[in-house]
């Protein structure tokens, strides 16, 4: 695993044509993508709490170079609440991208940040900062849910679009109708970041939140195809996880086409231009 420092001078140092993306698995549902000049970190889970089996691959005060920060969901493996104001701190430029309803909720003041560092996103609206593009995708975290005030989405996934790129990181969802037919929509990804720990009457009595089985993601990866798909949300948690090995293999038999990689914590991943 690579250090701290290495690490964020790996992600700096990291230069891009375009058409060309890299990206690093922070642990959980948590990337560090770069497109072009422009880093955002996806669901960065930086908290060293005892429950985590991986710890923490870079500090929160060590991320200076990030553009934008996402939550996809206000869980504390996704928003990060005692690091974001440190992320804020060492990063005076980010962007939070956070879904409107907790936005609404008062995270802002929660975390004694100011308001204008966030951006509030639902299903199907967008935030573009320079060539930087990213779009907010409803996602079914056990349920499709919607704030009953407003009908704006708490889940999230998010379509990030920059320096010729198209990603998918889903959030914590499983599939719904209409899902796979929005995300054709937009044309082929070069990479689709899915969960795949999936979910079981035990875990939900106990208040863990489900997404899709590595069967319905390889379903999903299989209907839109993209150019990478990469599983996640496996080995943080070992009352919650699943063995990446039986998602490469049923989407070997299945969908021969869809390239596949499981991402290795801190190991930088190059995508190169191409059709």
């Amino acid at each position: 695993m690579t250090s701290h420092a290495a690490l964020i001078e790996e992600i700096d140092q990291t230069e891009l044509a375009d058409g060309e993306l890299a990206f690093w698995w922070l642990g959980q549902l948590g990337f560090a993508l770069k497109l072009g000049g422009e880093v955002v970190y996806l669901d960065a889970y930086l908290s060293d709490r005892p429950s985590r089996t991986v710890r923490p691959l870079v500090a929160a005060e060590e991320v200076t170079n990030a553009a934008v920060i996402t939550g996809s969901h206000d869980h504390s493996d996704h928003i990060d609440r005692p690091v974001w104001p440190v992320l804020a701190s060492a990063s005076p430029g980010a962007v939070f991208v956070v879904p409107q309803p907790v936005l609404d909720g008062g995270l802002a003041d929660d975390l004694g940040m100011a308001p204008e560092r966030f951006v509030g996103l639902t299903g199907g609206s967008s935030f573009t900062r320079g060539g930087l593009r990213i779009t907010g995708v409803a996602a079914a975290h056990e349920r499709l849910d919607v704030d009953p005030a407003t009908g704006l989405n708490p889940y999230l996934g998010y379509v990030v679009e920059s320096n010729g790129c198209r990603v998918y990181h889903a959030g914590d969802t499983c599939k719904y109708e209409g899902l796979e037919t929005h995300l054709k929509g937009w044309g082929p990804f070069d990479v689709a970041f899915l969960p795949i720990n999936g979910r079981d009457a035990e875990r939900l009595a106990r208040g863990c939140i489900g997404n899709m089985t590595y069967q319905e993601a390889v379903d999903l990866a299989g209907e839109i195809a993209p150019r990478l798909v990469v599983p996640a949300h496996f080995e943080m948690f070992a009352d919650n996880s699943q063995d990446p090995g039986a998602f490469v293999e049923y989407l070997g038999v299945k969908y021969p086409g869809v390239a596949t990689v499981v991402p290795e914590h801190g190991r930088r991943v190059l995508l190169r231009a191409g059709p």
